[in-house]
């Protein structure tokens, strides 16, 4: 679902494959010709673009954005599509992350939430179970990987000259102002603490040429510090290139006899 810089990489990455096979790709209405045009000429197996989330689909993988959540993403999952997802920043938006919830109920199926640009994920889920006591993301990148964004009324990101907070505060209003950056804070607060009670802090620093993010997390299970560098992908400064390939191990794990 989707045919950005994400889509067209998780495609790519597809090529030649034939346990995971790309069947259909969702795109807006008026998008629909000219990326069937495109993918017939990157894509070695047929696949059908089209608007909708067809009927036979067996798996949807969502990279879209936010708002294909509540256009594509709940009624399949009513339908009983299982579906993973990376606009995981959407779901700081009040009842959404339930209404998800109660679909997969209905439907029955499984919501996915994809790990997307940052790791220790697992770690802190598992630790969750024993008690988390504090965890605190800190995400530092270049000051052009924020154009676009509100921090743009504050800051002189072309010329910036020295590193600057951008937000400090909690994973849900990182998420609602920085919805396109913020993924990654709100995955670390669904696997902890919750979107209210994970401290963020959102930094554009000049002196960095990659993303980079830092996770500090204690509890009853001791103490974690995990600091990760991602390059952004080639044509998007905005995105992690370890979202594609979260998206990529995802689809591995489905046909896979071991998985990790």
């Amino acid at each position: 679902m989707g045919f950005g810089a994400i889509g067209q990489a998780v495609l790519e990455g597809l090529k030649n494959r034939l346990d995971v096979v790309a069947s259909h790709i969702v795109v807006r209405p008026e998008r629909v010709s000219a990326v069937q045009a495109q993918v017939n000429a990157l894509y070695p197996t047929p696949v059908v673009v089209c608007s909708q989330v067809p009927q036979d689909a067996g798996l949807v993988l969502e990279c879209a954005g936010h708002s294909a959540l509540k256009a594509h993403v709940l009624p399949a999952l009513e339908r009983g599509l299982d579906c993973a997802i990376l606009s995981i920043g959407a779901l700081s938006e009040l009842g959404l992350l339930e209404d998800l919830e109660l679909a997969a109920k209905r439907g029955p199926a499984q919501l996915h939430l994809l790990s997307g640009a940052i790791g220790g994920i697992d770690a802190l889920a598992a630790a969750k179970l024993a008690g988390l006591k504090s965890v605190q993301y800190t995400a530092r990148k270049p000051p052009l990987g924020w154009l676009g964004t509100v921090a743009e009324e504050s800051l002189d990101l072309k010329n910036l000259s020295k590193a600057a907070i951008i937000l400090q505060d909690t994973a849900r209003q990182a998420a609602r102002l920085y919805p396109k950056n913020a993924n990654v804070a709100a995955t670390i607060s669904l696997a902890g603490l919750g979107l209210d009670l994970t401290q963020v802090c959102l930094m554009a620093d000049p002196e960095v040429s990659q993303n980079i993010h830092e996770i500090h997390a204690q509890g009853d299970f001791g103490e974690m510090h995990i600091t990760m560098m991602g390059k952004p992908l080639a044509n998007n400064p905005k995105t992690s290139a370890l979202t594609v390939l979260s998206a990529l191990r995802f689809l591995n794990n489905q046909v896979s006899r071991v998985t990790v």
